[in-house]
């Protein structure tokens, strides 16, 4: 396939596939992020000729866009001002990631190659999203194959949480943990206010499903003078700054590219930008991101050769030891401080996936006043991530 042919498949597949998304039920309930995988993968296997180093560059550069994106639409003050059980039941979901990744690491070290840089990569999809293991992995320099056997185990484990998440975990947990009480409705005008600003997020913000027509109705504009085409190219132009200036001061300070450095620099800007409303309230940012996402995974789909990632089990087995018990510790540690069952799950929803999940999960609940908390959480987590992998990796490689 030509190099120019290539790199505009990965960047109109998304568009074409979120089209599908939005019409056809099935494509729907399977997801545009596992779509996109799909598709690239199928590429890759198919007698067509692919340069992996043009998926490869064309996968990083789409991440490094993307992070700015997500991160400049985070609140931490908002945050920070949210209900005390909200914040504490977060904290322990990255604490309960952080203790089963490092002691995955030491159950699967004699079966996974660098089993501590993959634990990085599980601290950052479990606290943020797959932005988060994707820099991670490339920040450690971990091999493009073991980054899609990650990528594929998180997706089947991930699937079914997901379903757990639906149908039963609500019911089960109620057994250990208190139910949710609503707020008392002197509060409810303001909760239902905030609940306005959230839910275009969450519609806009889920990659699967269509961006709400009316966009960001209720939530600031930045001055009414840009249209939301015009805001997400600035937020896009700004995004490619960041990281323009991320590569200037490694180049300046290393004298090369060093990936940690890029990463750590990155993350650290964008989460300054975030702290400028005008920044913040720009408007088809965190789709932009997100479509960022969606090229991403077609890309790294592209470089996943079937024939080479069937002989390591090893990798589903340590992906399902860290969510599986991730989420047991998380769930009892929250349960034994009080925290009510629909709090515990949205938080836990929002680190293991993103905003987007937030919504569909809040719906399940019967629980649109857990928006807004879940929303900001996960944003949280977003720029959280990708600290914390890194900093668990390096301590695990000592």
């Amino acid at each position: 396939m030509p190099l120019a042919a290539q790199i505009v498949f990965a960047l109109l597949m998304p568009a074409l596939i979120l089209y599908g998304v939005r019409r056809v039920k099935v494509l729907e309930f399977v997801g545009a992020t596992l779509l996109c995988y799909i598709v690239g993968i199928l590429l890759a296997n198919l007698p067509v000729p692919i340069d992996e180093a043009v998926s490869i560059r064309t996968s990083e550069a789409a991440v490094l866009l993307a992070i700015p994106l997500l991160l400049f639409s985070t609140d931490f003050v908002r945050w920070l001002r949210l209900a005390r059980p909200t914040v504490l039941s977060f904290i322990l979901a990255l604490a309960s990631v952080l203790v089963v990744a490092a002691a995955g690491s030491v159950v699967f070290a004699a079966h996974v190659p660098e089993a501590q840089k993959l634990a990085g990569m599980f601290v950052g999809v479990y606290t943020g999203g797959t932005a988060n293991m994707s820099a991670i992995g490339l920040a450690l320099g971990v091999e493009e194959e073991v980054f899609i056997m990650v990528n594929a185990a998180d997706v089947v484990m991930g699937g079914l949480y997901l379903i757990f998440l639906f149908t039963v975990a609500q019911r089960l947990l109620l057994k250990f943990a208190p139910p949710f009480k609503p707020a008392p409705a002197n509060e409810a005008p303001q909760q239902s206010q905030e609940g306005a600003k959230a839910r275009p997020a969450v519609e806009a913000g889920d990659v699967g499903r269509p961006a709400a027509e009316a966009g960001d109705v209720g939530r600031p504009s930045t001055g009414g003078i840009l249209s939301r085409a015009g805001q997400a190219g600035a937020a896009l132009a700004l995004s490619a700054a960041v990281v323009a200036v991320s590569v200037g001061v490694s180049l300046a300070v290393t004298g090369g590219l060093d990936q940690t450095l890029i990463l750590l620099l990155l993350t650290t800007l964008s989460i300054a930008g975030s702290f400028v409303s005008r920044i913040r309230n720009l408007r088809g940012a965190f789709e932009t991101g997100n479509y960022l996402l969606l090229v991403f995974c077609v890309a790294i789909g592209t470089i996943a050769d079937l024939g080479r990632l069937g002989g390591t089990p090893y990798i589903f087995g340590y992906c399902a030891f860290v969510l599986v018990g991730t989420v047991i510790l998380h769930y009892a540690l929250a349960a034994r401080l009080g925290i009510d069952a629909d709090t515990i799950i949205i938080t836990s929803t929002a680190a293991v996936y993103s905003p987007a999940f937030v919504g569909p999960v809040a719906a399940a609940l019967k629980n649109r006043e857990v928006i807004v908390s879940g929303i900001t959480t996960g944003l949280v987590g977003f720029a959280v991530g990708n600290y914390l992998g890194l900093a668990l990796a390096y301590l695990l490689m000592g």
